[in-house]
């Protein structure tokens, strides 16, 4: 049964090791993207929302700990090693459903249809910036999910 234990432990460790992990830069080499400068003129802007991402994961992390904590104090010798394993696996799951349902609530959010100086009209989906506005001439800044509209 200790097998199993120390198995689900570095199972554990390493779903948190993964979790922590960035996989910054370009195809994960490590090193910043090149940023990209575009301008043009806002022709729209929409009010919308995301769904936060911030901290994702550790609900199920800290409930799984909490849970082996609880499972450490039932029982001795075998049953103290299931019941580990058991309070982990379900405190891990409480734990997700529990930040999921109140702390991962959706945030105001604008999408920017910009149109470059080339003629492409592209849309950005980024946190609001009362500071834009229709007409406005803007700067797009890098590329992808990282692209940001600022005011020129």
């Amino acid at each position: 049964m200790n097998e199993v234990l120390k198995t689900l432990m570095v199972m554990l460790a390493g779903v948190t090791i993964a979790a922590c992990s960035s996989q910054g830069g370009v195809s994960g080499s490590g090193y910043a993207p090149p940023v990209e400068i575009r301008t043009g003129i806002i022709e729209q802007i929409n009010q919308t929302e995301v769904k936060s991402t911030h901290d994702q994961g550790l609900g199920a992390i800290i409930g799984g700990v909490a849970g082996a904590g609880i499972g450490s104090l039932i029982g001795a010798g075998t049953g103290r090693d299931v019941a580990i394993a058991a309070g982990a696996i379900a405190g891990a799951i409480g734990g997700n459903v529990a930040q999921n349902r109140f702390f991962d609530k959706p945030q105001p959010a604008q999408q920017v249809f910009v149109r470059l100086q080339s003629g492409v009209l592209i849309v950005i989906t980024q946190a609001v910036n009362p500071a834009l506005n229709r007409g406005m001439r803007v700067y797009v800044e890098g590329f992808g999910n990282e692209a940001r509209v600022l005011p020129a």
